[in-house]
Order: C-alpha cells, then sequence, then structure tokens
C-alpha cells in the first residue's frame, strides 16, 4: 500500500495570518476571514475593498462644506424665525408648524442641493443638519430669554422636524418605498 502523501495549500487571511480560510474577495482575490468578509448582494468583499468602493461616493469639495453649512445655517435661521411667528397664532400654530417644518426642512435640503452641485459626503450631511441647528439657536435662544413657552415649544417641533428630513434628504435615506 503506497501512502498518499498531502499537499498543505492552506490559505490564510490577509488580516489575520493565523486564521486559516477559503473565502477570498469577490472583487481583488485576497483571501479573508469570516470576520473581515463584507456581504454584498453579489458575494463577499475584503474591508479595502469596501472602503474602496465608499470612497467613489463621496464626491463633495472642500468648497461645499462651508457653502452648504452657511445655505443651511441661513435659511434656518429664517425658517427659525417664522416659527417664531407661529407660535403667536394660538391652537392653529400646532397645525402650521406641523405642515411648515417638513416643508422648510425640504426647502432647505435642496438649497443645499443647489449649491453644492448635487455632491455628496456623509460628512457634508452632517455639516449641513449642524448648520440647520446653529442657524435657529439663536432664535431658539431669544425664545428662552423671554420665557416664550410655545416659541421653544415650536423651535424644538422644528428643529426635531427639520434636521433628520435634511439629512435624509441629502442623504438619499427613504424610509419607505
Amino acid at each position: 500500500m503506497k501512502e498518499i502523501e498531502t499537499i498543505s495549500t492552506a490559505t490564510y487571511c490577509y488580516a489575520h495570518p493565523t486564521r486559516e480560510t477559503t473565502l477570498r474577495c469577490k472583487r481583488c482575490e485576497k483571501p479573508m476571514c469570516a470576520s473581515c468578509a463584507r456581504r454584498t448582494p453579489t458575494g463577499y468583499v475584503c474591508k479595502d475593498c469596501v472602503k474602496a468602493h465608499q470612497k467613489s461616493f463621496d464626491t463633495a469639495e472642500w468648497y461645499d462644506y462651508g457653502t452648504g453649512f452657511i445655505t443651511a445655517g441661513l435659511l434656518s435661521a429664517v425658517a427659525a424665525f417664522l416659527v417664531t411667528l407661529i407660535g403667536g397664532i394660538g391652537i392653529f400654530g400646532w397645525f402650521l408648524i406641523a405642515a411648515g417644518a417638513p416643508v422648510a426642512g425640504t426647502a432647505i435640503a435642496e438649497s443645499v442641493r443647489l449649491v453644492t452641485s448635487r455632491r455628496r459626503s456623509r460628512n457634508l450631511f452632517i455639516t449641513v443638519a449642524v448648520g440647520v441647528v446653529l442657524g435657529a439657536l439663536p432664535i431658539a435662544l431669544f425664545q428662552l430669554l423671554t420665557m416664550n413657552i410655545f416659541g421653544i415649544i415650536f423651535q424644538v417641533i422644528y428643529l426635531v422636524i427639520a434636521v433628520p428630513l435634511v439629512y435624509s434628504r441629502l442623504s438619499g435615506i427613504q424610509l419607505f418605498r
């Protein structure tokens, strides 16, 4: 009887050299372990290929951060001032703020999209959301100093509705299809 000689052709993860694996990245063919693999609809890819793919979607230029922030801040200040005017209306103001805050958020998002030429970046979206909050902050502080309870509540409602709406419209997040 002859002994069958086995040749060890074990492959090891590119990031974890002690982990044996049979899994390979579908894009670059690097061997990877299960903890390094990222599942996609068409197969598994390594972390490096995921990062490279995501960078292709970050198209924002350095000046987009400033123009987006300033645009969002100015428009948010105008919207916050209008919210202050609505605060004095009474019960009808609740309906106006519920309808007006989404309209203001949409207008801010579309204006930012226009001034940034539809360029995208997660950091840009966060910068714009911060601009919305900081634009409304002086009006909200004025409401706080004058102890206008309805004005403060309406500013909070405006920000709670407008900030996530601006972020989701810019980033393309769809909650419902």
